[in-house]
């Protein structure tokens, strides 16, 4: 047997961003890029680019006599686990029936497992970051889009097809907004960071007062999440009721999820969770008022910690895990 070390590919796709590193069974990252994913070039050529940078990523391993033994992909959206698709994704359009799993896997010559995004980042958060000793958590990714995972007794718990923990798709307000899934009302359309940015240009465009139209010099186009939290610092009415109205249906959503699986840690990440207390102290009010006492008192809110790879990380904890459960020596 080489005594090459031993590591995971691991790539993680999400609406803005996509980021190809390698991992040790350690957790440790030796290698990490990352790009733009250019979301509207379509499902094809954001693969192709993808397919290309693993390659290279591949020839760099091997010249280093780095031993890959598969690829995890975490990926936003729908996935079906037994065929290693992408069904449908509200933050990559047009994207439906990606076969993710079988191109990378043809293109690169490796055993390739592709899991839900907010399911890696469960995953890495329980077995790395600060989930770490916590038997029953929940993930909750709350960025361009509202995602997560679920661990129940520190394993994984991802439902029938894959699809579990898709807590940016309930329905909050049944008449609400138009989401990007096609449904009305879900929370990831009245909390995720372009639920903010469609408000605040709403009631720019209205007429309100607020400094966020000098932040962008007056295009509104220019309004993102971070320019409205950046106001409501600044004690701007405008963008302090924004985020108010933002964290009071964060809470809704996570109230709900505290009465349904009861527990011990809620793990916050994703780019608003940078907004720390600001968000969260407002959500947990809610809670307190909303779920039933016990599980309530019960129940930490944490943030993830800055700048955790929890991803990329937890999609190849993943193929670490199913190269052992086929009796792989790691």
């Amino acid at each position: 047997m080489s005594m090459d070390k031993q590591a995971v590919l691991a790539v993680d796709i999400g609406g803005t961003k996509i980021i190809v590193a390698v991992v040790l069974p350690s957790c440790e990252i030796i290698h990490r890029k990352y790009y733009l994913t250019l979301a509207e070039t379509g499902p094809r050529a954001v693969i192709k680019g993808l397919t290309s940078v693993i390659k290279k990523t591949i020839d760099r391993m091997q010249s280093a006599n780095i031993d890959l033994v598969g690829i995890g992909v975490g990926i936003a959206g729908i996935v079906d686990m037994k065929k290693g698709t992408l069904t449908t994704s509200p933050n990559l359009p047009g994207w439906h029936n990606v076969a993710v799993r079988d191109v990378i896997s043809a293109a690169s010559g490796l055993d390739t497992h592709v899991i839900n995004d907010g399911s890696a980042a469960a995953l890495g958060e329980s077995q790395f970051g600060v989930g770490r000793g916590f038997g029953n958590m929940l993930y909750m990714t709350v960025s361009t889009g509202i995602g997560g995972g679920i661990i129940v007794d520190k394993q994984l718990y991802m439902g029938t097809d894959g699809c579990a923990g898709e807590w940016g798709h309930m329905t909050i307000v049944p008449e609400g907004p138009k989401c990007h899934c096609g449904n009305f009302g879900c929370l990831e359309a009245l909390a995720s960071g372009w639920a903010i940015a469609r408000d605040a240009v709403t009631r720019i465009n209205a007429g309100q007062d607020s400094i966020i139209a000098d932040l962008v010099k007056g295009r509104t186009s220019d309004i993102t999440a971070e320019i409205v939290s950046k106001a409501a610092r600044r004690g701007d009415r405008l963008a302090c009721d924004i985020v108010d109205t933002a964290a009071n249906y964060l809470g809704i959503g996570l109230a709900n999820l505290v009465n349904i699986f009861n527990p011990e840690l809620i793990i916050v990440g994703g780019g608003l969770s940078k907004m720390g207390n600001m968000l969260l102290n407002p959500a947990r009010q809610v809670i307190k008022k909303r779920a039933f006492p016990l599980p309530a008192k019960t129940v930490r809110i944490v943030r993830a910690a800055p700048g955790s790879n929890a991803g990329i990380v937890g999609a190849a904890a993943y193929v670490f895990e199913q190269l052992t459960r086929k009796g792989a020596k790691l």
